[in-house]
């Protein structure tokens, strides 16, 4: 006869399995089983919950019976399962993690799962060891070591810290309609034309398309964003010179926010984001009444600007594909912009300038001793 396990959880275990749900990494079969033991305790049927869940019924009976002959933690885990034993010991597992983290042999450019396997072999007692036994002991030490991570650590210095504060400032001051704060970068992009006609999806079948692919030249994204209201706008132009950053900012001032009084433009430090570029393009007097409704805020680096996450934002969704002519791009990208416009869509910058303090202070620069105390200093005037 089955037996039937009934599952009543207390209100701290109900805690603690919705806090386990609610966020934080971990294994699919433990969230499974959370799920398992709430609907449980909701009477819900076995066969509601492996339905619900997507288990089969077993593992919600194996579940239930662990948690009432044992408790929540039981029932959350694995169980011990029967197997052959460990084929490494603990010093063979030592020296294959001591291994994996030296250098690897000449002529190879970095350690694999056969070269790792071929080495223990030489320095212990095996007489043979399978890529799944040392991939399974790299997994359980979390190292992959035919992955490298690049890192870039920027120069912090003074002028450094007063432009990332400058924006941040920026960035943390309530909405004024009068006085703007806009983002605004450039991105090229490759036209890329097809040489045959993609096939379509159908159902058992992915779209197909031919690895070659026609070469259409280049252009160039102008990408402006309102960091305090949901509005972005993307410009197509064949280049990127000082002209076309000057017909940029006159359209900033005269059509985009022809009201506002003062426009706080954030930007990298590019040459031809200057206002010479202005001069360039437009007559002496044009280019000052321009400039005037302007303010250039410049980033030390490009991940202060906030139009970068909105540029990689429009890159997976509307241009990882590909765009043959600068008459589609304009339609695609005009389509996109409409779309994250209606859905009132913004970035969320969440980097303030007392958290810049706070993970960064030991990159700060370093005042001398007593400068922020006044001084008095004996001074000879002389009169001529």
């Amino acid at each position: 006869m089955t037996v039937r396990y009934r599952v009543e959880l207390s209100q701290t275990e109900r805690d603690q399995l919705t806090a386990l749900l609610s966020g934080g990494k971990h294994a699919a079969r433990r969230l499974k089983r959370a799920q398992i033991l709430l609907a449980a305790d909701a009477l819900a049927s076995d066969e509601e919950i492996a339905r619900s869940v997507g288990v089969g019924g077993s593992t919600v009976y194996r579940t239930k019976r662990r948690f009432v002959l044992g408790n929540l933690e039981a029932a959350l885990n694995e169980e011990p399962r029967p197997g052959a034993s460990r084929k490494l010991s603990g010093k063979d597992e030592a020296l294959l993690v001591a291994t994996a983290c030296s250098k690897p042999p000449e002529g190879r450019a970095r350690w694999t799962l056969e070269l790792l396997a071929g080495e223990l072999v030489k320095v212990t007692a095996h007489e043979s060891l399978s890529r799944e036994t040392v991939r399974r002991r790299l997994a359980e030490n979390d190292l992959k070591p035919w992955r490298r991570d690049m890192w870039c650590i920027p120069q912090v210095d003074a002028e450094y810290v007063a432009r990332m504060e400058d924006v941040l400032d920026l960035y943390a001051e309530e909405p004024d309609p009068k006085r703007p704060v806009v983002c605004f970068d450039e991105s090229p992009v490759q036209l890329i034309g097809e040489l045959r006609q993609p096939i379509p999806a159908k159902p058992g079948q992915l779209e197909r398309y031919d690895c070659e692919y026609k070469r259409n030249g280049t252009a160039n994204l102008f990408v402006f964003l309102d960091v305090h209201r949901p509005w972005r706008k993307v410009k197509v132009t064949e280049s990127r010179a000082a002209v076309d950053f000057a017909a940029c900012m006159r359209e900033l001032t005269d059509a985009h926010f022809p009201k506002a009084e003062r426009i706080r433009v954030v930007l990298d430090n590019l040459s031809t984001h200057s206002p010479g570029a202005l001069y360039q393009a437009f007559p002496a007097e044009e280019a000052r009444r321009v400039l005037r409704r302007l303010e250039f805020h410049y980033v030390p680096a490009s991940w202060l600007n906030m139009v970068e996450i909105e540029i990689g934002v429009l890159a997976a969704q509307c241009l990882d594909r590909r765009i043959e002519s600068i008459k589609q791009l304009i339609a695609e990208t005009a389509a996109w912009e409409r779309q994250r416009n209606s859905a009132n869509a913004r970035i969320k910058w969440m980097f303030t300038t007392e958290k810049a303090r706070a993970k960064m202070g030991r990159a700060y620069p370093q005042p001398p001793p007593n400068s922020g105390q006044t001084q008095r200093v004996k001074t000879t005037v002389h009169r001529y």
